[in-house]
């Protein structure tokens, strides 16, 4: 603690110190009765982001913003490393379908991955889909792929400027010409063929009207399977529940080809329904699993016999087989029980169960006969995460990518037959890892729970509180944070920065029990662990608060604008990327709704007061200090819709726009939430972001 008091005793001189004349955003008497409270919401008016005047609002702050970027010396130097650095062939994991494989390949900087096609492993690659053709700007994303059984046809979506609306189209694999089908209002679905070819299952909202598409709240999506050559208002409606306007529906066809699978879902609530309609015969759709119990991911099937991973009575999850034909509780038998890590993946492949654990946040694999024996282990290079895996139950081998904080991404194949795990595809980067080292830290929160934590540096750091050290987390909706490869982070490094990696309570590191420890009315102990990780990281050395800064996105987003309300003393800049910023009204927009499973509605009065308490907008007051922060958002974010960041940043900049640190946004734009971004535009957007933090850190550019 001590060390804690004296690092926090120290000036702020690393700040650069600029006076920046913001733009003027006006403010209103709106406010809003919340179980007797009264809420000013004096910015409402950004929630508008089509209005003229908040598309003037919009160009006057990234005036300001970019002219202060474009004024950093470290802005070119950053952004031309970053670009040699990314400039290297990038592999997907291959995938089999109908006797051909496919795989995604970017050269280095296209601005998107490029599928391809080949008839054999040692045969020439064919372009079968290049989404770069699609849009001068690179911002044409492909969102879902479907090969048909017999691998002749692609279903693919394709996501403009960001966005999670989809447009369906179907591709011939051996031409590469489009079919006219052209489906639209496509959002949160895959595509799902049946065994003969003739169509496709896939799920779609009602056809958006005006401005609904960019902020409309998106319900009553339905279940349609789409025939080959139909128009899409001729497509036959498998399934639908106006009763119950939030359900959410995901259809698969089993690996036989007899049932379509629905997994009906509420929000982003991990528990779900499982129901299922015999195709030869196209009766009624059974309500399988309707209890809204748990977790059922279904894997696939013998017959009647259902496998699912799930985590009923298993918060690290585990494997039951339910026979369709008896579906009572008491008939159902457990395959691969719970262990003391989490199940996290569940692959059925040369008739055998590949499982995916995490042990303390980082990847190990295991083999399982499926009547449950243990077969063998699968030995991974080192401390990572498996991040794909492709295979099917009729193949005798299997490919996954494994990636570290210095482990690029590497392509593996297994051979069932031989036993044999190989590198099949490793990247040729530009950098020498064997100066960086990742360790695994646990630390202490608040409550005395103890957390994990990756840590990556340069070997011999000295534990002295000068590091400059960037601090990431997430913390929300059972998503875990495993060790990932990341250009952006390696440039971090190689100018000597620590780079760490926290596993909060919210995530799915340890289970079931983890995630809801960090849900609603404990959404605190995320804040806590994500400080009490800036704590660990001061008392032990690593950095010092004017040199320690923090980052994250969405869920990650809000977990930044919380904590600097709360903590600001104990850092020196912060990146709030498409942050949830405003807990009383994300619920009005888009997908929002489906949060509430996470966080609580305001429209509950106990959940209000919890929710009111972190909000980061409304808990914006004046204090003695407050770090420099850029907040970054996209104008075609139509999942956390813009007018959160919007808001956040019209508030910062009333209460603390007087600070000598700056307080701006960076809107992109042509772009949304984060998926599909183009190279370039992650180039450009990572060089400010690291400029921003080298100058309010009090960083310079290496000499050599």
């Amino acid at each position: 603690m001590t060390r804690v008091l004296l690092a926090l005793a120290i000036a702020f001189t690393a700040a650069q110190k600029v006076k920046i004349d913001y733009p003027e955003a006006k403010k209103t008497d709106q406010a809003d009765d919340y179980h007797g409270t009264s809420v000013p919401d004096p910015y409402r008016w950004l929630e508008d982001d089509n209005s003229e005047e908040t598309l003037a609002w919009v160009k006057a702050q990234n005036a300001v913003t970019f002219q202060y970027l474009e004024a950093l010396a470290q802005r070119e130097p950053l952004r031309a490393r970053l670009t040699e650095l990314w400039n290297y062939p990038r592999y997907g994991t291959p995938f089999g379908k109908g006797g051909r494989y496919f795989f995604f390949k970017n050269d280095g900087l296209q601005n998107q991955s490029v599928l391809y096609k080949q008839a054999s492993l040692e045969a020439p690659p064919e372009v079968l889909l290049d989404p770069n053709q699609l849009s001068e700007k690179g911002t044409a994303a492909l969102s879902t792929l479907a090969l048909s059984e017999d691998g002749e046809r692609l279903v693919y979506g394709i996501a403009t400027a960001g966005s999670d609306w989809q447009e369906f189209r179907v591709r011939d694999v051996a031409s590469g010409d489009d079919r006219p089908d052209h489906l639209r209002f496509i959002k949160f679905s895959g595509a799902s063929w049946t065994h003969d070819g003739s169509g496709f299952f896939y799920s779609r909202f009602p056809e958006p009207q005006g401005d609904e598409a960019q902020g409309g709240v998106n319900l009553n999506q339905k279940v349609y399977y789409h025939r080959m050559g139909m128009v899409q208002s001729e497509d036959r409606l498998v399934y639908e529940r106006p009763d119950e306007p939030e359900w959410g529906f995901d259809t698969e066809v089993s690996d036989d080809g007899a049932y379509a699978v629905i997994h009906v879902t509420h929000g982003t609530d991990e528990r779900n329904r499982v129901y299922y309609q015999n195709i030869a015969s196209g009766g009624d759709v059974v309500r399988l699993l309707d209890d809204f119990d748990a977790t059922y991911e279904f894997l696939g099937n013998d017959g009647p016999l259902f496998y699912f991973r799930t985590n009923l009575d298993a918060p690290r999850y585990r494997v039951i087989g339910i026979d369709v034909d008896s579906p009572a509780r008491s008939s159902w038998r457990e395959i691969l029980p719970q262990s003391d890590d989490v199940l996290e993946s569940v692959s059925l492949v040369n008739e055998t169960f590949v499982a995916a654990y995490l042990e303390d946040a980082h990847s190990r694999v295991a083999l399982f006969g499926k009547d449950g024996a243990h077969l063998k282990e699968i030995a991974l290079p080192t401390l990572g995460s498996v991040s794909s895996l492709s295979g099917e139950r009729k193949d005798e081998e299997m490919f996954l990518a494994f990636q570290s904080f210095v482990y690029p991404t590497t392509i593996y194949r297994y051979d069932f037959k031989k036993g044999e795990f190989s590198v099949f595809r490793a990247p040729k980067i530009a950098f020498d890892g064997g100066e960086l080292v990742t360790e695994q830290v646990f630390y202490r929160s608040k409550d005395g729970t103890k957390v994990p934590m990756f840590v990556t540096h340069k070997r011999g750091l000295k534990l002295d509180g000068t590091n400059p050290t960037y601090l990431y987390a997430y913390g929300g909706f059972n998503i875990s944070l495993t060790p990932a490869f990341s250009v952006a982070n390696l440039v971090w490094l190689e100018l000597g920065g620590v780079y760490a990696q926290a596993n909060l309570r919210g995530g799915g590191e340890y289970g079931e029990t983890w995630h809801r420890a960090g849900t609603f009315g404990q959404k605190q102990n995320v804040f806590d662990d994500f400080v009490a990780a800036a704590e660990f990281l001061i008392e032990t050395g690593y950095t010092r608060p004017d040199k320690l800064a923090i980052g994250g996105g969405s869920n990650g987003g809000l977990l930044v604008g919380a904590v600097l309300n709360q903590r600001p003393e104990l850092f020196g800049a912060a990146l709030p990327a498409v942050g949830v910023m405003d807990m009383l009204r994300f619920h009005k927009f888009t997908i929002g709704w489906a949060w509430v499973s996470d966080y609580g509605s305001s429209e509950k009065a106990d959940e209000f007061e919890t929710l009111y308490a972190y909000s980061p907008y409304h808990n914006l007051k004046p204090a003695p200090y407050f770090p420099a922060t850029l907040v970054t958002t996209a104008d075609h974010d139509d999942r956390v819709v813009p007018g959160h960041s919007f808001k956040y940043a019209a508030r910062l900049q009333e209460v603390h726009g007087n600070e000598p640190r700056p307080m701006l946004i960076r809107i992109q734009t042509d772009a949304g939430h984060g998926a599909g971004k183009p190279t370039k535009m992650l180039i450009e957007e990572q060089a400010d972001r690291w400029a921003f933090v080298m100058a309010n850190l009090g960083m310079e550019w290496p000499k050599n």
